[in-house]
């Protein structure tokens, strides 16, 4: 396959510079939570209240960015976002009271969605044009993002930087980049999705074609492909359910590795701290290699593959407990997960029968549901009949996305598009 245009290749770092920035900027922040909560003086109660408000934000303002991605495109929304998120969590470290903290959140959290759903669609968008899967690799420079911003607040710490200057510092470079991405995005809005996708066609088409082979002899093809409203629901509801599964399988990592490797297990702290970067490590390792497993045998078989993964894996460790075991366990179930919210996100985005935008945003927001239900579940779980039997959320959220992972595209190349200018060849 001859290489995309230069301007095709410029978009896509363009598109790795968002990622990138998003996931470095709130990383910046999470190290420096302990020094906020004792300069405001916050009871713990109050402070999980005002953490609360990040993920508040993004639930309230998720479900806007498709509209907002049809009206100004997706790489300006996505810068925009960017910069009303460094302003939000700067605001978080000038703030004297939590209410204020609290309002800060609120919009960096807000601007944090819209950034998310903005620059997938872009990235996306690219991906079209190149003609192969590369949406994977753009979350795994948002995890390199992650572990830059991380690093940053820890130096900082380290060297006494005073918070405001940080954050202030942080993003403003953060938003710089951002701006400097925009202009090597791809120019003008977003195109409206197709009827069969923009990318070669989805397992929804698949499936509309199987549907029109066996349909009456005469039947025309337009009105036997047309999708049906209840059918896009189900199967965006399906597509749910697998970033929902993806998202659960870290957030276990998130939250409550470290805590069952020590409390449950015993581990010391140092050791109990690696379940976390094993996952963590293992998915970006995934998703460096996930586009072309994808590319060479699909996006359903890559999910089925991940969602076995993440079951047999964590299951054998939750049934054996042991440390290295559940250390092992928690690095398959990241393997397993590193491409399902990529994956979802893009079928979703493909959907006959939506506008542009708007599968993608719904697959984002409800995501983010997932995130937000996840940790008291399996917190009550644990309280009634402990924290391992909690975590059997993660093989049960395998189960799931190898039950559903039909709804996915099977081995289809993508075809490559072009403005019309480019392949009329002017």
């Amino acid at each position: 396959m001859p290489l995309p245009l230069p301007e095709v290749r410029r978009a896509r770092g363009a598109v790795a510079a968002m990622f990138l920035t998003n996931g470095a900027l709130l990383a910046n922040l999470l190290p420096r939570y302990p020094e906020i909560k004792g300069e405001l003086g916050l009871a713990n109660s109050t402070y999980g209240l005002v953490l609360a408000a990040f993920p508040a934000g993004a639930i309230l303002a998720g479900l806007g960015a498709g509209a907002l991605i049809r009206r100004v495109g997706s790489a300006p929304l996505a810068v925009a976002g960017t910069i009303l998120t460094a302003i939000g969590l700067c605001a978080a470290s000038w703030a004297p009271v939590a209410g204020l903290l609290a309002l800060a959140l609120l919009v960096a959290g807000a601007s944090d969605a819209i950034t998310d759903v903005a620059q997938n669609a872009h990235g996306l968008r690219v991906q079209r044009r190149y003609g192969r899967s590369i949406i994977n690799s753009f979350h795994a420079v948002w995890s390199i993002g992650a572990v830059l911003g991380g690093s940053m607040a820890a130096l900082a710490i380290a060297l006494d930087v005073p918070l405001r200057v940080h954050l202030s510092v942080s993003g403003a470079l953060f938003a710089a980049i951002s701006l400097v991405a925009l202009r090597f995005a791809l120019p003008g809005k977003d195109p409206e999705n197709s009827a069969g996708g923009a990318d070669g066609g989805t397992a929804a088409t698949d499936s509309a074609e199987a549907a029109a082979a066996a349909g009456p002899t005469g039947t025309p093809p337009s009105a036997a492909l047309r999708p049906t409203r209840g059918r896009t629901a189900l199967l965006l509801g399906a597509l749910i359910v697998i970033a929902i599964g993806g998202t659960l399988v870290e957030d276990a990592g998130n939250s409550w590795a470290t805590l069952y490797l020590a409390r449950d297990l015993g581990a010391p702290a140092a050791i109990a701290a690696t379940g976390y970067i094993a996952l963590v490590g293992a998915q970006f390792v995934g998703r460096l290699a996930g586009d072309s497993l994808v590319d060479r045998f699909g996006q359903r078989t890559v999910a089925r593959a991940g969602g076995l993964i993440i079951a047999v894996g964590m299951a054998t460790a939750l049934a054996f407990p042991t440390v290295p075991g559940t250390i092992i366990g928690f690095a398959l179930a990241g393997l397993g997960s590193a491409t399902l919210v990529p994956a979802a996100m893009q079928e979703a985005d493909d959907l006959p029968g939506l506008r542009h935008g708007t599968g993608l945003t719904v697959v984002s927001w409800l995501m983010r549901l997932g995130f937000l239900a996840s940790p008291p579940l399996v917190g009550l779980v644990a309280d009634a009949a402990g924290l391992r039997f909690g975590l059997l959320v993660v093989p049960i959220a395998g189960v799931l996305v190898i039950a559903l992972s039909g709804v996915l595209s099977g081995r289809r190349p993508l075809r490559r598009t072009e403005p019309e200018s480019v392949s009329a060849g002017l």
